[in-house]
């Protein structure tokens, strides 16, 4: 019974490997599904041929998850929106049907306590998966876009732009969040000048994109929704962490539509370590990354996310946590971080910034010697340039706190001011 299950097993991660399924999420849930049908599957036949206790009923978790399977593998997102209304009710509907027939024909007990024990998880995963697709409806309606969507190739990106004045401040987020987290700095930069906030792809409200976001698709797909969103430059840049990467990738590929930056507490760069990997090729961190943001089907990451981010504003930390708990944002988050290396050696692009006001905020809480030195490094970007060592702020603080936000408000505000009044 145990070697059969662990067949199912074994044959699910065969098929996520399996180089004729797409990397996506959707299908990747579908190979899944696959696996698991053929270890039921493998539980009827043999039973019924091996045993004096034929489990005949195996037969129907077996077509109940194939044909789930293949529609995902075969047609991916297209059905998966359907799907995911129906499959939580009737695999909750199969789980108990599958316990009391185990009951009635597995007279092992050890048997009867494994399968219920595999039945109690589908059963988990059933209410799991019936209260996430519940609350992101919910949330769909509850948290709608504060900006726009707009298309920049294939895929549609969320700006949301306030206030007025010039020069445009434009702010990155940092690694695996969304425009929600700068909830205490956007608002107080609009009083001053116009401020864009955007999401990055699959991340917020944006949509997902099937090319691989490293910083210089991110920068390419940044200045595409300005310009398309009608946010002419030149822009002051700021970024956190991450963002950092991105905003210098951007400076480096359109310089002259950049007119200032704070880099706040800014990942390092660094320099090429080889040739890049061909998006083409077979991608199995992307088969891993897929599997890995299906638990958020379940209503796993809502877990985790009802209980962070208090430090923000009430609407902000909400938007933050409804958008945060869904598969495509994991996801998202997960292949910023692949891409981290790509990302940090086409920021080492990034080499001169040619006398622009430049502002390098630094937490001073919780950073080691090399990362304080990476920091005063960045300050040599420019000659017009200072390093603000923000006492007492943690890394996440200096966005997500409004005490710490207001010096990270402040420093922009500053580089604004100089853009607007440049030195003689």
């Amino acid at each position: 019974m145990a070697g059969l299950l662990a067949a199912g097993l074994l044959a699910a991660l065969l098929f996520v490997a399996a180089p004729v399924v797409p990397a996506k999420d959707s299908e990747v849930v579908g190979a899944v599904l696959c696996g698991f049908a053929l270890g039921w599957a493998l539980l009827a036949m043999l039973s019924v041929r091996f045993t004096d206790q034929p489990q005949r009923w195996a037969v129907v978790p077996a077509l109940f998850m194939g044909l789930s399977g293949l529609l995902l593998v075969l047609f991916g997102s297209r059905v998966d929106d359907v799907l995911k209304w129906v499959w939580p009710p009737a695999l909750l509907v199969l789980a108990i049907w599958m316990a009391v027939r185990v009951g009635r024909e597995l007279h092992s007990r050890g048997g009867r306590w494994l399968l219920y024990s595999v039945i109690a998880i589908l059963a988990l995963a059933s209410i799991g998966g019936g209260y996430e697709t519940v609350r992101e409806a919910a949330d769909a309606k509850a948290y709608p876009p504060p900006g726009r969507l707009i298309d920049v190739g294939g895929h549609s990106l969320h700006l949301n732009c306030t206030g007025s004045g010039s020069p445009t401040v434009v702010l990155e987020a940092g690694g695996g969040e969304m425009s929600s987290n700068l909830g205490w700095i956007t608002p107080a930069v609009s009083g001053t000048t116009r401020v864009c906030v955007y999401d990055r792809a699959g991340r917020g409200w944006s949509e997902s994109s099937n090319s691989p976001q490293d910083g210089k698709q991110i920068a390419t797909d940044l200045h595409t929704l300005l310009h398309r969103g009608n946010v002419p430059g030149p822009y002051v840049l700021a970024g956190h962490s991450f963002g950092g990467l991105y905003v210098r990738t951007f400076a480096a590929s359109y310089p002259d539509e950049v007119a200032g930056m704070v880099l706040v507490d800014s990942t390092a760069a660094k320099s090429s370590a080889g040739s890049p990997a061909d998006p083409a090729s077979y991608d199995p961190i992307g088969r891993v990354s897929a599997l890995v943001s299906a638990s958020a089907r379940v209503g796993l990451v809502r877990l985790y996310n009802q209980v962070s981010f208090e430090s923000l504003p009430p609407r902000s930390r909400d938007e933050v946590r409804a958008t945060g708990a869904t598969a495509s944002n994991l996801r998202s988050t997960i292949d910023e971080y692949v891409q981290a290396n790509s990302s940090m050696e086409q920021a080492a692009a990034f080499k001169d910034f040619a006398g622009k006001p430049l502002v390098v905020l630094t937490a001073g809480s919780g950073n080691d010697a090399a990362w304080q030195a990476k920091q005063k490094d960045l300050a040599g970007l420019s000659t017009n340039s200072s390093q603000r060592i923000v006492r007492g702020a943690s890394h996440e603080a200096l966005v997500g706190d409004e005490e710490y936000a207001a010096a990270t408000t402040q420093a922009i505000l500053d580089v604004v001011s100089a853009v607007r009044s440049p030195a003689r």
